[in-house]
Parts: structure tokens; C-alpha cells; sequence
């Protein structure tokens, strides 16, 4: 398969899954997107900030522009817990809110455009370049991305399908489950 039609694909997916998210923010209000079902259940405020700060740092792992979180950001969205809760512990991302719910979505939408637009210019035969080497480090040893890496390492491909992609699949998956814990539906069959 050529890496023309894989980045195509990807471009595609990509922005499929941005849709998704669109779908979601519009569809919910800060108090569904705050909302405690019970301790250690997560708010969908978790999953929404952690997928979008985490897309903006992949992108800059992957040698594409950013960041796009700043202290502008960081003071207008007003979150719970300063942090997107990779290395945190789920009593902490607990009472993680989201206090400006407009701003997130500002927010989140830059970070998926600029994604996008980065994806848009990329020449596909960066997607084979090596972004991280093996040994991994300790914070990527562990993930997802450290089984699909080859014995070489994470690649930029291995980057965009893991830390972009399916990273993002996951947490729609808690958000669409979410949703019913606050009434709402599910936006795919």
C-alpha cells in the first residue's frame, strides 16, 4: 500500500473522529460534561480535556506545530485539576471540570484544526520516519503505541494511528458511555 493512500486514510479518519467530538460538545452542557456518577467514575470533563491536550502534544511529538495550550488557554478554560491526567491517579482526575465550557471548545477545536491542517501538508513519506528509537522511555513503554511499534520504534505512522487516532476512539467510547449516565445517547451504531 502505497503511503499516499495511508495518509489519505488517515486524513480522512482523522477528521471523522474531529466529528465526533464536534457532535458531542454540541450536544452536551457543562453540567453533563461535569457530571459525577460516583467516585471513581470520571466526568466526561476527563476525557474531553485529556484527549484534546494530549492530540496538541502528539502533534508536536510528531514534528508538527504547536503548542497550541498556553496560560491564555489554561486561564480561560478554568479547569478543576491543571492537568490532562496521563500520570495521575483517578482520585485526582476525579474533580477534573471544565469551568469555561465556550472556551473548551474554542479550544478544542483549534487543537483539531491545527491537527488537521498539519496532517493536510505532511509528505507521506514522513509517516516511516522514526520519532522514538528502542529502547522506549518508562512514559511510553507501557502505552498502546509500545505494542505497535516495530523493533525499530514508534514511527510517525505508529504516532498518528496511536497517539491521534486511536487514542481518540478510546475516549469517545467513554464519552458515548457517558452519555447515558446522563441521559444523553450514543452518536454511532
Amino acid at each position: 500500500m502505497s503511503t499516499s493512500l495511508i495518509l489519505s486514510s488517515l486524513q480522512r479518519r482523522i477528521a471523522a473522529l474531529h466529528s465526533l467530538y464536534y457532535e458531542a460538545v454540541e450536544t452536551m452542557t457543562v453540567d453533563q460534561v461535569n457530571y459525577v456518577e460516583r467516585v471513581p467514575v470520571l466526568p466526561i470533563a476527563f476525557s474531553l480535556f485529556h484527549q484534546a491536550q494530549l492530540e496538541d502534544t502528539a502533534v508536536i511529538m510528531l514534528n508538527g506545530p504547536g503548542p497550541i495550550w498556553n496560560d491564555e488557554w489554561k486561564t480561560s478554560v478554568k479547569l478543576g485539576v491543571d492537568d490532562h491526567g496521563k500520570e495521575r491517579s483517578v482520585e485526582e482526575m476525579v474533580e477534573q471540570r471544565i469551568g469555561d465550557y465556550s472556551v473548551f471548545c474554542d479550544y478544542q477545536r483549534t487543537v483539531f484544526e491545527n491537527t488537521e491542517a498539519w496532517l493536510s501538508g505532511l509528505d507521506p513519506e514522513e509517516l516511516t520516519r522514526l520519532v522514538v528509537p528502542r529502547p522506549l522511555p518508562p512514559q511510553l513503554a507501557s502505552t498502546f503505541s509500545a505494542r505497535v511499534a516495530d523493533e525499530t520504534g514508534i514511527t510517525v505512522l505508529d504516532g498518528i494511528e496511536c497517539w491521534i487516532y486511536q487514542h481518540g476512539l478510546r475516549h469517545m467510547g467513554e464519552i458515548e458511555h457517558a452519555r447515558a449516565l446522563v441521559g444523553l445517547q450514543g452518536m454511532t451504531s
